[in-house]
């Protein structure tokens, strides 16, 4: 079950599972994305963690922030802020998916006393590279129309892209994610992020360099996964996150698209609790 939360003067959307003095495992999802991306793992991770996804600011389901632009910095306060209203104080275990990623290293960055490990699944922030999709949203008028206009046709091509496996665009995906896309304020906090971290011609590189090198200087225990056929940020972007973060292990999972955590979900769980049973 999933319920709202007053946080960052909103309501923010999560789901809870695991005892409330289990260690804390934070689970963030991509642009434009939802919880749902991270439903595997509440099942996957043992019932001893307890396990916090939520729908990022103005993301998902959650309520429009009061505030724009909504920015990376704030993406990761807005973390915090829900981690604060659900009573959590310790140290938590950050996963972070695509934009999650980046989310989850701008949160150790600004608050490395709150970050005890970082488990990042494809992430943002380590090429320049992206699909040719999210490059043409970055182009003013053009983005918003395209975002506005969502439909079914859209929807199962968008879910389509993220795995390397068919069998995973299921009816009751695409019906989330107009779902999704039908939200108040969505649009311009897509387009919000999207222009901040890049331009038609890719990821800009100057938030990147800068947010690594914040990293570097408290580094954490860190976990690089990505799938092989990964047709949002390509598998290559994996050697410089190697070069970034050399103290960080890393996985590839073969078969396998821009979510391991659902097209792999046991593997990748699997591999997380070995992970963090060595931190």
């Amino acid at each position: 079950m999933t319920r709202l939360v007053a946080a960052s003067g909103t309501r923010v959307r999560v789901r809870e599972t695991g005892p409330a003095d289990g260690d804390p495992v934070v689970l963030l999802h991509g642009i434009g994305r939802s919880l749902e991306d991270w439903a595997p793992q509440h099942d996957a991770l043992p019932a001893a963690y307890r396990v916090i996804s939520m729908d990022l600011l103005g993301f998902g389901l959650s309520d429009p922030p009061p505030r724009r632009p909504v920015t990376l910095a704030r993406l990761a306060t807005g973390v915090g802020d829900v981690l604060d209203a659900l009573g959590v104080r310790r140290p938590v275990h950050v996963f972070g998916n695509s934009l999650g990623g980046a989310v989850a290293l701008a949160m150790q960055a600004a608050h490395p006393q709150r970050v005890r490990s970082v488990v990042l699944a494809a992430p943002a922030g380590f090429g320049r590279q992206v699909v040719l999709d999210l490059r043409l949203l970055a182009i003013p008028g053009l983005g918003g129309h395209l975002l506005r206009h969502t439909g079914p046709r859209t929807a199962r091509r968008t879910e389509r892209a993220l795995f390397d496996d068919p069998s995973f665009v299921t009816e009751e995906r695409v019906r989330h994610a107009l779902r999704v896309a039908a939200q108040p304020a969505r649009t311009e906090v897509f387009l919000d992020v999207l222009r901040e971290l890049g331009t038609v011609r890719g990821i800009r590189p100057g938030w990147r360099s800068a947010l690594l090198a914040d990293v570097a200087r408290d580094p954490r225990p860190t976990l690089v996964v990505w799938g092989d056929r990964d047709r949002i940020l390509p598998v290559r972007h994996l050697s410089a996150a190697r070069a970034a973060l050399p103290h960080a292990r890393s996985h590839v999972f073969a078969d396998t698209g821009h979510l391991p955590q659902v097209e792999r979900a046991d593997g990748f769980a699997a591999l997380a609790v070995r992970f963090l049973g060595s931190v």
